[in-house]
């Protein structure tokens, strides 16, 4: 019999708490109506061993790529290998019985892959879960490397209090970052890593930081997080001037938001301040009315799609 429930009632936090005591096998299903999007959690023994998200889905022969870990001719290789006729081997397996790649670092990107999966569950205020139980939990990992649920949830927590901190420079992922007319000799000083270089590489003044991260092949945060860094050594700025910092509102300005954006008919710019309110003041009380709003606004696109 499946557990399953409207995150109103049940955070997503509770749900991965409540698997990691009973020490659960199976999948977890969470979908949001609201973010047109769905993501898949596997679990053996109370571990998460596989995540995988609709709107991010790529697979790890590109991930590795992109990491700069094999060549373009390395995946083509295994991939030829993996589409010939009775080849149960996953991908990732081929490309280390080839020698092009240790389990160690598929393991590691492996674990990348699923925690930036896992975060961005972990944000969500609303949706529906069920999880089924499962005799051999299907996955990526093996238990004893699987990521353990309170390490996870830990890291989120930490990750909500740095996303406080960025959206002190980018207000949304909507925002456009450009490349700013810095001088010479401080582009020759610039130090980035092989990710960052490829962040700069997609910032073309059209493309926004969600875009940009699904170019690159990165979570929402990490894109974020170096788009914040960009933009405090002067290398970026925001399309529209947005490079000034502006003091971050409160939870009463955003509400306020919100219910003049209704007024106006805006709905998706009050769906945006509610879940800014949500991701800056999570614990605040009138946090449960944002996200109240929110399920209320979810609904209604639901009916409007039945029509």
């Amino acid at each position: 019999m499946p557990i399953e429930g409207p995150l109103r009632e049940l955070s997503i936090h509770d749900v991965f708490q409540l698997l990691d005591l009973s020490r659960k096998t199976g999948r977890l299903r969470v979908s949001s109506t609201l973010r047109n999007n769905e993501g898949t959690v596997h679990f053996r023994g109370g571990r998460v061993i596989g995540a995988s998200i609709r709107s991010n889905p790529h697979p790890i022969g590109q991930i590795l790529l992109r990491a700069g870990k094999i060549t373009e001719e390395e995946l083509e290789r295994a991939c030829s290998i993996h589409g010939r006729p009775g080849e149960s081997r996953r991908l990732g397996d081929i490309l280390v019985d080839l020698g092009f790649v240790t389990r160690r670092e598929l393991e590691r990107q492996i674990r990348r892959q699923i925690e930036a999966v896992l975060f961005e569950l972990l944000s969500w205020q609303e949706g529906w879960f069920s999880f089924v139980e499962e005799e051999e939990g299907d996955g990526d990992l093996d238990p004893e490397s699987g990521l353990s649920v309170e390490s996870v949830l830990m890291e989120a927590a930490r990750r909500i209090d740095e996303w406080t901190r960025i959206t002190d420079l980018i207000p949304d992922l909507a925002c456009i970052p450009m490349l700013a007319d810095a001088p010479l000799e401080r582009q020759a000083r610039l130090e980035l890593t092989p990710m960052e270089w490829q962040v700069l590489g997609a910032v073309d003044g059209h493309t926004d930081i969600r875009g940009i991260a699904a170019e690159v092949g990165i979570s929402d945060f990490d894109a974020a997080k170096i788009v914040y860094g960009l933009l405090t050594t002067g290398v970026v700025t925001l399309a529209g001037g947005g490079r000034a910092k502006e003091p971050t509102p409160d939870a009463s300005a955003l509400l306020a938001q919100a219910r003049d954006a209704l007024l106006r008919g805006e709905l998706n710019t009050a769906v945006s301040a509610w879940r800014r309110l949500l991701l800056l003041y999570p614990h605040d009380e009138r946090a449960a009315l944002a996200r109240s709003a929110l399920e209320q606004a979810a609904r209604l696109k639901e009916l409007a799609e039945v029509r």
